[in-house]
């Protein structure tokens, strides 16, 4: 069974833990990591996380799909999408 993911409560607590700081600290870190993060993603670069991994935009073209409670072929327009590379370090850990 797999495990319960982590809620942004138990991270902050973590956080600040491994920083010997207060949770006010941490929380505020980790809201601005966030908010710098999604913000140059948005903008089209890209954010290395060391030992984690990457976040980037990749943007996708028009396209046609189908609608599978109808069947019918529609053009869907040109979006972005964000995806995660994860790092070799953390495939390394888990797989270690």
């Amino acid at each position: 069974m797999a495990a319960k993911p982590m809620t942004k409560t138990e991270l902050v607590g973590a956080v600040a833990e491994a920083m010997g700081s207060d949770r006010k600290t941490a929380a505020a870190a980790l809201d601005a990591l966030a908010s710098i993060a999604s913000r140059e993603v948005a903008a089209g670069g890209a954010v290395t996380l060391p030992g984690l991994g990457k976040l980037f935009r990749r943007d996708r073209p028009e396209r046609e799909v189908r609608n599978p409670a109808t069947g019918d072929t529609m053009t869907k327009p040109a979006d972005s999408t964000v995806k995660f590379t994860v790092a070799k370090a953390l495939k390394d850990c888990v797989n270690g």
